[in-house]
């Protein structure tokens, strides 16, 4: 029987439990979704004809000379009958511009748009949609390289459902020269995958991949599109679909590889602009928690806000205990230690119960995934901390940032180049 008598026994014990029960939510959650339905569709080869509906792949980038050619001369190999590309250069101040229309001169299903300010990625995209000639628009990041049979996997997702607004890929980490890329590599598959396929068996998605997703165009109109003043357009995007009663599907086998970064700074300031992100669109449709209609979002919601719970209790603890070493706190809420007892080790077995389950299912489509297991062990000291101080950091940040200025890009880490 486990006593919590003090506030500090009681801001601890949430600390520590809150992951655990999340954890087996989330195992729970996957595991159905896996024996549900994906274990019946791991089909090695898409469905697809020449009367497939024809695609817009849309392409926004700002000063990705290093890696806009792979990315595009990646997406001309898509398995896929009909499709065009759509580039969105957004002044960039490198040789993207050039690069873009050179590309857009050897092949005719490259069109380029080039706008002479810095809009945002949000405007890009709603410039793309707008030139695009198809119903369904495919969306990737400048920096990305797209399974050749992604197209082909979304749309089976359009084709089979009306009422689908969107399908979330799955993101795969390129840069893997580090101990954060190779933490990076699990996370993506152990945690982003895990909660993705949870959340498709306990009702919305949080978010779909803000590098690769696919969209009908008839539902992002339906919303306004984008918004331009967000920071995360992503999760803003996903929310106003969901709560307009669209569906949001995941499609693992929509694989996209993507940079990440590889140093504590470029991370840290990623996951500062995740939060803030994710605080703003919080804030932006907290009304719509009362309304019946909206329940399939309560858990998002319920999620959402325990999670920052969750934070500023770490942090409070972590407060707390270094106050006892300078000042006579009453014992109510002295913390003695940090060092979990059989509580941590629990969590720990949790931890790597949940990291085996989730690269297992994820083997299924990069067969040497299994391999990164052992990484893993350093990912609640690395990432828990890193994703603390950025929920703690990103709320103020979301507070006071004028509201209805246009989000901007800011080019991000990379990862670590070979000179």
């Amino acid at each position: 029987m486990i006593e919590l008598s003090t506030g500090s026994d009681l801001l601890f014990g949430f600390a520590l439990y809150y992951p655990l029960f999340m954890a087996y939510l989330w195992m729970a959650g996957a595991l159905i979704y896996y024996f549900h339905w994906e274990r019946k569709e791991l089909r090695t080869k898409p469905l697809s004809s020449p009367s497939s509906p024809a695609v817009s792949i849309l392409v926004p980038c700002h000063n990705e000379g290093d890696n806009i050619c792979d990315t595009l001369e990646q997406l001309l190999r898509q398995n896929y009958p009909s499709f065009e590309i759509v580039a969105i250069n957004d002044a960039s101040t490198d040789n993207t511009g050039e690069l873009l229309d050179h590309l857009a001169e050897k092949h005719e299903q490259i069109r380029v748009i080039h706008f002479e300010q810095n809009m945002g990625k949000a405007t890009a995209l709603n410039m793309g949609a707008i030139a695009s000639k198809h119903e369904f628009l495919i969306c990737i990041d400048g920096d990305a390289l797209l399974d050749e049979d992604a197209t082909s996997w979304i749309m089976e997702h359009f084709n089979n459902g009306p009422r689908v607004g969107a399908v979330t890929g799955n993101p795969r980490i390129r840069t893997r020269s580090s101990l954060l890329g190779k933490i990076q590599v699990g996370e993506f598959s152990a945690i982003v995958g895990l909660i993705k396929r949870a959340q498709r068996i306990y009702g919305r998605i949080f978010t779909v991949s803000g590098v690769v997703a696919g969209f009908r165009k008839a539902a992002l109109h339906r919303v306004g599109y984008w918004s331009t003043d967000m920071i995360t357009d992503d999760i803003d995007v996903s929310w106003k679909l969901q709560l307009d009663h669209w569906d949001i599907r995941f499609e693992p086998k929509a694989m996209c590889w993507i940079l990440m970064p590889e140093t504590y700074s470029g991370l840290l300031r990623q996951r500062i602009r995740w939060a803030q992100g994710g605080v703003e669109v919080f804030i932006k449709y907290f009304t719509n928690l009362g309304i019946w209609k909206s329940r399939r979002m309560w858990m998002v919601y319920i999620e959402f806000i325990t999670s920052v719970f969750w934070s500023f209790s770490i942090v409070i603890t972590m407060l707390l205990w270094l106050a006892g070493f300078f000042l006579d706190l009453p014992e109510e809420i002295r913390v003695h230690s940090l060092l979990p007892s059989w509580g941590g080790v629990l969590l720990g077995i949790t931890c790597l119960l949940q990291f085996a389950i989730s690269l297992s299912i994820e083997s299924h489509y990069e067969k040497n995934i299994l391999k990164y297991y052992f990484w893993m062990i350093w990912f609640p000291i690395a990432y828990w901390l890193v994703n603390v101080i950025a929920i703690v950091l990103g709320i103020p940040r979301a507070l006071v940032r004028k509201k209805g200025s246009n989000a901007t890009w800011v080019s991000p880490d990379r990862g670590i180049r070979e000179k």
